[in-house]
């Protein structure tokens, strides 16, 4: 979603340089952005203070004479590094109190700027400019010899269309749809001859494996589980290849996007209009409930309705209706008005940028 800022800012000044100042582990996805000049790995882990070190490391980058620092975190500490660092313009929204550390403090219009996206993208104009009536859309390259490498490593076939299934989501269990209704869907699919793909960070294999589960042995054999298999840019270049997404609110949601790939996102406890993936190849699904967004990481009523009577019937039609809408690949959605989704949620000062969905 910070993609947005750097393409607005590449637009602004084709011959900026940029460079961003993020943990290590964001160096694939880094590489893969086209307007990221350098990734400067970020020495501190996330809540760490260490003012000393912090200090120490801000005075080896006077040497590099930044014109502009654009803070996107909204934390005390956050500021102290462009701040010691002597970058005579700081921008960023207010939030903890940090007068005088930023000397560009924006303050924010949630209702003007509603997406984070929105509020990533609006610190590349000057205060008070309207924002563009379509932000840019994030878009991430590929490594075809990559692909042909992984596809040969990790056995995967070349025949057939190819549906990617992400079931895992960090942000806690509430947001993960059921893994039997992705086993529904794997297996419908299978049977009119795709075969599935299962992504997923290391840590769940346990829900691809319930996901597995419950299918007959003959669909398991054209579904591959790459959960815990795959670096990032690993998952970046092999869903790539597949003709279709779907994938609960998550980081792989966003960079399925990126890749424009046919999309259907799914939410429950979630604001689909705070943090909608960035293509129109998109169907967004989520359930009109009194308690939902309700933003908690495991539901507070106990019955995860959001997310188990979302049902997979659903899901099919709507990568059936996605599979006659190839020709709008590429073209921005507009993300304040994402598909199905339901009333804007107050979400806040914008999130630690180090940490993305």
């Amino acid at each position: 979603m910070a993609q947005v800022l750097l393409i607005s800012l590449r637009q602004q000044d084709p011959e900026a340089e940029i460079d961003l100042l993020a943990p290590g582990w964001c160096a694939p996805l880094a590489s893969r952005m086209a307007q990221v000049d350098r990734l400067i790995p970020m020495p501190f882990g996330r809540g760490e203070v260490k003012l000393a070190a912090r200090y120490r490391f801000a005075v080896t980058l006077r040497a590099e004479s930044y014109d502009r620092a654009i803070v996107l975190p909204n934390t005390l500490k956050s500021a102290l590094i462009p701040f010691w660092a002597q970058i005579p313009v700081r921008t960023g929204w207010r939030g903890e109190i940090r007068y005088g550390l930023l000397n560009d403090l924006r303050r924010l219009h949630k209702q003007s700027h509603i997406s984070m996206s929105q509020r990533y993208g609006a610190l590349a104009y000057p205060e008070g400019e309207s924002l563009p009536a379509r932000l840019p859309s994030p878009s991430l390259t590929v490594d075809a010899e990559g692909v042909a490498r992984l596809r040969t490593a990790l056995k995967l076939k070349d025949s057939g269309p190819v549906l990617a299934l992400c079931p895992g989501a960090a942000g806690g269990p509430a947001k993960r749809w059921p893994a039997v209704h992705y086993g529904a869907v794997a297996s419908h699919l299978v049977a009119r001859g795709w075969q599935v793909w299962v992504f997923g960070a290391k840590g769940e294999e346990g829900l691809a494996q319930e996901l597995v589960t419950g299918l007959a042995p003959v669909a398991r054999k054209n579904v591959s589980v790459l959960v815990g298999r795959t670096r990032l840019e690993d998952v970046v270049d092999l869903l790539s290849c597949a003709d279709a997404v779907v994938a609960n609110d998550s980081g792989l949601m966003h960079i399925a996007a990126a890749l424009a790939r046919p999309l259907v996102a799914l939410y429950g406890p979630t604001s689909p209009q705070f943090a909608p993936p960035l293509t129109s190849q998109c169907r967004i699904l989520r359930l009109p409930l009194e308690c939902s967004p309700c933003g908690q990481k495991i539901c507070p009523l106990g019955h995860g309705r959001c997310m188990w009577n979302l049902k997979p019937d659903r899901v099919i039609q709507a990568l059936d209706g996605l599979a006659g809408r190839a020709s709008d690949v590429g073209q921005p959605q507009d993300a304040g008005q994402p598909q199905d989704a339901g009333q804007p949620q107050d979400a806040g000062q914008p999130q630690d940028a180090g940490q993305p969905q």
